[in-house]
């Protein structure tokens, strides 16, 4: 399987280096949850090579995987974090409600702690980056229907305490300095972020102030960075 920036592409040949098994053992049900079209037909392709495993289905959105989900019984769901309509973790959620015992796999371009940190608070098995090889794709898969997890506690450990350290930032904040940080990270000057929240210039100033004592925050890409950590923007 090669690439094209974070795209899949099925490649048989790495597929037929993984063992083909029995042809009396249960299939591996994965339901693929992609909206990238080129990206889920790469995958289907790729795991319906294998002897062992099949795509019961494909769904592009969290309201569509729900009843796909309901319906076809998947046992591993192969989520993206990013959706048209929500994020991974919604879509995982939203999936357990109706599938309490599927196993998710996180397979996403997002390289953040964000998205990493949400992918344990599904209670997902793996999390796994679209530049990675197709044998580790199959092998996860494999690995985590055998009931495997792939997130290691330490992972989780360092994850849960980078979190409580940006809720202790967060709570620092007022909600207005949440609002004019989001602004800024947004790339709206300071007169505009003044006339929006419906404040003084030199009020907005004082809280870009204090922003930068609280946060060290004194740049637009540093409050995009800070505003990103703090969940205030996607």
């Amino acid at each position: 399987m090669g690439r094209t920036g974070s795209t899949f592409v099925c490649s048989a040949e790495v597929s037929r280096e993984q063992p083909r098994g029995d042809g009396d053992q249960e299939l591996v049900r994965v339901l693929i949850v992609e909206d990238h079209r080129v990206v889920a037909e790469g995958l289907s392709a790729l795991i319906n090579h294998q002897a062992d495993m099949r795509v019961v289905g494909n769904a592009g959105t969290v309201a569509e995987c729900v009843p796909i989900a309901r319906e076809l019984d998947p046992e591993i769901v192969l989520l993206d974090f990013r959706l048209p309509d929500g994020t991974g973790f919604e879509a995982a959620a939203a999936i357990r409600a109706v599938r309490p015992a599927s196993k998710m796999i996180f397979l996403t371009r997002e390289d953040t702690d964000a998205a990493r940190f949400a992918a344990v608070q599904s209670g997902a098995s793996a999390f796994i980056h679209k530049s990675r090889a197709a044998a580790e794709v199959v092998a996860a898969i494999r690995d985590v229907a055998r009931g495997k997890m792939l997130i290691t506690p330490r992972t989780i450990s360092t994850l849960l305490a980078k979190r409580r350290a940006i809720e202790a930032q967060l709570d620092r904040l007022t909600p207005r300095e949440r609002e004019v940080l989001r602004l800024m990270a947004e790339g709206h000057p300071s007169r505009s972020i003044a006339a929006q929240l419906g404040i003084s210039y030199t009020t907005v100033r004082t809280h870009i102030r204090s922003l930068g004592s609280k946060l060290a925050v004194h740049s637009k890409l540093e409050a995009i960075v800070k505003a990103r950590e703090l969940g205030l923007i996607n």
